[in-house]
């Protein structure tokens, strides 16, 4: 069996939920990345902000990225387990129509699972289809 932890990419960078969005935006241009987890000073996942959640949610709304905090914006996330299945993983992505999710290790973040990984992991079919689900 296929595990979340043999698919995801680890090392992932966390954006403390203090930050603001100038300091996740410009975290997102370093690590070259579209997305970054929320955490708390205990390294707890608290949430995800997406490089659109920053020019739909808070330019667009005429916030101010510099005194507007991460937290803000981490709301409900969806998370697996190191050891769930990667039909699990599947699932979890497809059934909440979302294109990252991140993976968990005693109550810690250990990685992320993206659509590159899976496109590196599925069979083509497999992927279409998940695809379709996903963006349908």
């Amino acid at each position: 069996m296929t595990t979340a932890r043999e698919i995801m990419h680890p090392g992932v960078r966390c954006v403390d939920s203090d930050a603001s969005l100038v300091e996740a935006a410009r975290m997102m241009r370093d690590l070259d990345v579209g997305s970054l987890p929320i955490c708390d000073s205990d390294d707890r996942l608290r949430g995800i902000i997406t490089d659109r959640d920053i020019v739909i949610r808070a330019v667009a709304g005429g916030l101010d990225l510099s005194t507007t905090r991460c937290g803000e914006f981490g709301g409900h996330v969806h998370w697996v387990d190191v050891e769930d299945s990667l039909e699990h993983v599947l699932a979890t992505m497809e059934e909440n129509q979302i294109r990252r999710v991140p993976v968990i290790e005693n109550d810690q973040l250990v990685g992320m699972v993206s659509e590159a990984d899976l496109a590196r992991h599925l069979p083509e079919e497999q992927l279409a289809s998940f695809v379709e689900r996903v963006y349908a």
